[in-house]
């Protein structure tokens, strides 16, 4: 079942690399007392993830910020040592955490997975954005397959 507004963010661990490497990092330590904008993408190092889904958010950081956002969350079904040097390669420290989803658990618990097995990348995310209040989803925006149109930092500013 997927995830809807008013639902609670489910309880899983992901990680984010730290100075020594990758470290755990709970839903409750993203989501808890903050207002976390969260959008998620099929890969990191992908052509509309670099080109566009990220950047964008580097870009608008500092206006969800100004709209009340304590934190922007970037996750995908990768590693965290991925997910490290795609944040270093896209210039985001200071600005997006980005955070790995190893294993899928996070995507899976949400039932945001997109089976990309054929083309040959597995179970991924798919595409979307939301706005998590307290742990609770506040707005969803997911994208229709193969689209880039609802989840990006423009539509979430709307948004708030």
């Amino acid at each position: 079942m997927t995830i809807k507004v008013g639902d609670r963010i489910p309880d899983v661990t992901l990680h984010e690399m730290g100075e020594k490497g990758p470290q755990p990092v709970t839903t409750d330590d993203l989501f808890g007392g903050k207002k976390v904008v969260l959008f998620a993408l099929p890969g990191a190092f992908t052509p509309t993830c670099s080109a566009a889904h990220l950047p964008g958010y580097v870009a608008g950081a500092d206006k969800l910020q100004e709209k009340g956002v304590d934190s922007i969350v970037c996750l995908s079904v990768n590693d965290a040592f991925v997910m490290g040097a795609w944040g270093e390669a896209q210039n985001v420290e200071g600005q997006i955490r980005m955070v790995a989803d190893g294993s899928a658990a996070f995507t899976r618990a949400v039932g945001l997975e997109l089976d990309l097995t054929k083309r040959g990348f597995g179970v991924r995310s798919d595409r979307y954005a939301m706005l998590v209040d307290d742990g609770v989803v506040r707005a969803l925006h997911r994208e229709a397959p193969g689209k880039f149109e609802v989840s990006d930092a423009d539509s979430m500013l709307a948004a708030l």
